[in-house]
C-alpha cells in the first residue's frame, strides 16, 4: 500500500471516522484495562486517538504507521508532557528492541495490508512484545452477520472501504476473503484470553497471549 495513501484524507480522519470506531476503542480498554507504566505499542497508529486513551492512563506510549501525513496528525494530538515516540515504518521490521512492550495493539489495520505481509507483522508483534504481554487486535469479521446491525454494519463498512485507495481496497477483499483474524491467529499459535465479536457479527476483537 502507497506510503501517501492518507495524504488528502488525514486531516479529516478523525472527522469521519473516528466517531464510527471510537466504541472499537474503549471495547478493547475493557478487555485489558491500561494502568500507568505499562509500554504500548500501536500498529497502524493513524491519527493516535488509540494511543490517547493509553497516554491519559499513564501509559507510556509508542506507534508505529506508513503515512508520514497520519503521523503529522498524531504528534500534534500527543504532544503531551511526555510525548508518545512515534515511528514510520513498515510494520513487518519494526525498530523496537526484543520483549520491549507490555502491550500491542493494531486497530484496524490488518485488512488493509497485503496478504503477504499479514503473518510477518504478527512475527514482529510478537518479537517486540513482553513473554507475558499481550497483543489486542481488532478488525474485521466475516460472521455470521445478524440482523438489524449487522446488515446496517456491514453495508456501511462496504461503503467505507469502496472509496479507500485501490490497493486498501483489494486487500480488504482478500483479507475478508480468507476468513478475517482467526486463521491468522491460529497460523501464528497466539492463543485467545478473550475475544468479542461486536456490530452485528462484522467486527472481531481478539486478546491475545504467545503460546
Amino acid at each position: 500500500m502507497s506510503k501517501c495513501a492518507y495524504t488528502k484524507s488525514a486531516r479529516w480522519y478523525d472527522v469521519l471516522i473516528e466517531p464510527l470506531i471510537g466504541t472499537l476503542r474503549t471495547t478493547g480498554l475493557a478487555m485489558f484495562p491500561p494502568r500507568a507504566g505499562l509500554s504500548v505499542l500501536d500498529i497502524g497508529c493513524g491519527t493516535g486517538s488509540h494511543l490517547s486513551l493509553y497516554q491519559k492512563s499513564g501509559c507510556r506510549t509508542f506507534g508505529i504507521d506508513l503515512s508520514p501525513a497520519m503521523l503529522t496528525v498524531a504528534r500534534q494530538k500527543l504532544s503531551a508532557t511526555v510525548p508518545a515516540a512515534l515511528a514510520q515504518g513498515d510494520a513487518s521490521r519494526m525498530p523496537f528492541p526484543d520483549d520491549t512492550f507490555d502491550l500491542v495493539t493494531a486497530t484496524l489495520a490488518f485488512h488493509e495490508m497485503p496478504a503477504a505481509l499479514r503473518a510477518p507483522v504478527v512475527d514482529e508483534a510478537q518479537r517486540v512484545v513482553k513473554r507475558d504481554g499481550r497483543f489486542l487486535v481488532t478488525d474485521y469479521h466475516p460472521g455470521p452477520i445478524r440482523f438489524p446491525e449487522g446488515w446496517f454494519t456491514k453495508a456501511l463498512i462496504t461503503v467505507i472501504e469502496s472509496l479507500a485507495s485501490a490497493d486498501h481496497s483489494r486487500n480488504y477483499r482478500d483479507f475478508m476473503a480468507h476468513g478475517g483474524l482467526a486463521p491468522l491467529i491460529a497460523k501464528n499459535s497466539l492463543l485467545v484470553d478473550a475475544q468479542k465479536i461486536v456490530g452485528g457479527g462484522t467486527i472481531g476483537l481478539y486478546l491475545l497471549r504467545q503460546s
